[in-house]
């Protein structure tokens, strides 16, 4: 009985070595893009281009584009929910890494942009790390999720 209850955890813990390695290899991508967006939208900021313009170049609408792609992409997976919800986690929390160390580079210089919102590096790393990632995930998983019941429903209708 021990051997049989052996087998079936390690199986498990296989598939969830699987599926982290999955959800990483998803994430990979998103995570490189917004490297670049962030300290983008950074300049454009310094550069004095009105808000409202450079609003669209963030992270929550890059979250809310790979959502819906991945969406897409892994509506014939066997757990596309828990794939979806795990590339969130790990995208969201090192897409905001960029936008903590902005924080540091405003603060420091005082250039006054809008990532200069937190007065010390615990307000900041709890903000950006923790909140910051909490409004990629959730809405992300949201849209996602709905993309994901609208694909599979299609599949479902045409079958």
């Amino acid at each position: 009985m021990k051997n049989k209850d052996l087998a079936i955890e390690e199986k498990e813990l296989r598939s969830r070595k699987e599926m982290f390695l999955r959800a990483l290899s998803l994430a990979k991508t998103p995570v490189l893009i917004a490297m670049f967006v962030t300290p983008i939208r950074f300049f454009l900021e310094l550069a004095g281009l009105p808000e409202n313009v450079i609003f669209i170049i963030g992270l929550l609408w890059l979250t809310l584009v790979f959502a819906v792609y991945w969406g897409i992409k892994l509506f014939t997976e066997e757990r596309p929910y828990q794939l979806l919800l795990l590339s969130l986690i790990i995208f969201s929390p090192v897409s905001r890494i960029p936008v903590f160390v902005l924080w540091w580079i405003t603060k420091k210089w005082e250039l006054g942009t809008h990532y200069d919102i937190f007065d010390n590096w615990v307000q900041a790393l709890v903000g950006q790390l923790v909140y910051g990632s909490l409004v990629q995930i959730i809405p992300g998983f949201i849209l996602g999720s709905l993309t994901l019941a609208i694909m599979q429903y299609r599949k479902s209708a045409t079958n």
